[in-house]
């Protein structure tokens, strides 16, 4: 099955708004606001920064850029209008504002902004190359690229060997993810944008503690396998249920690599 964001513009309504409830539950999950934190951290944003985010969804990353003390204007653009009505509507600081369009084709110009983010977003663009020519086209001499974005193959939540849960999570990446091996070429991608490479690091985020963003992987995964007719409403609804007998019973792991990215444009 296609990355669903990637073709999010002709996606089922009931499936984008399923999205809407994914995107904020894990924006709201703490440990993956303290990921975003410290990545957006590393910006080092001058006073009266201007920041676009590319790929906002409903809007909780550019929130979070909105409320950085030295942020201006925040901007967050995504192709999807349902997505960006659920943005509107969460969004009520000043400063703020969203925007419908492609990542590939920006409708700003050039040197518009100080920093340029990309949150769980180039692993879904077709061509992410053209996505980060048109960062690199739209900063400022001087201006940041953060990147930060999941290492799928890495998704895993499987207690054993030939654990039923894990074809939930590799149905469930097939499905969302355009190139789940997109941090393995991040570095080589973006020095070819012509952007200079201030960090890169991994993080390990996991589902011991609170395992919620994750039973929406194995929720996904086994929607997917029976979208697909691989298996049955019987099975994708005991599935599920595992899931949630371990998160009960305090058996449930999960767990992903992301890596965050900070780059420099040039003169």
């Amino acid at each position: 099955m296609a990355d669903i964001y990637a073709a999010i513009t002709e996606a089922d309504p009931g499936l984008v708004e399923k999205i809407a409830e994914v995107l904020e539950l894990r924006a709201a999950d703490p440990r993956q606001q303290a990921l975003r934190s410290g990545y957006l951290a590393d910006l080092a944003l001058p006073e009266g920064a201007h920041v676009l985010e590319i790929g906002c969804g409903t809007g909780p990353i550019t929130r979070s850029i909105a409320d950085l003390a030295p942020v201006a204007r925040a901007v967050g653009l995504d192709p999807s209008p349902t997505l960006l009505e659920h943005a509107r509507r969460l969004s009520p600081q000043p400063g703020i504002e969203f925007h419908q369009g492609d990542a590939r084709a920006l409708p700003f110009a050039d040197r518009d902004f100080d920093a340029v983010v990309f949150h769980t977003t180039l692993c879904h663009i077709p061509d992410p190359e053209q996505a980060l020519v048109e960062a690199w086209r739209v900063l400022r001499p001087g201006g940041r690229l953060a990147i930060f974005d999941a290492d799928y193959s890495t998704t895993n939540v499987a207690n054993g060997p030939a654990d039923p849960l894990q074809a939930c999570a590799d149905a469930c990446v097939a499905a969302i993810v355009h190139d789940p091996l997109i941090i393995h070429r991040l570095a080589a991608l973006v020095r070819s944008a012509g952007f200079d490479i201030h960090h890169f690091r991994t993080h390990g985020y996991d589902g011991v503690l609170d395992p919620a963003y994750l039973l929406t992987i194995v929720d996904r995964g086994a929607d997917a396998l029976e979208r697909d007719s691989r298996i049955g409403i019987d099975l994708a609804r005991a599935l599920r249920n595992e899931a949630r007998r371990r998160a009960e019973a305090g058996t449930f792991f999960g767990h992903i690599t992301y890596a965050s990215l900070i780059g420099v444009r040039g003169c």
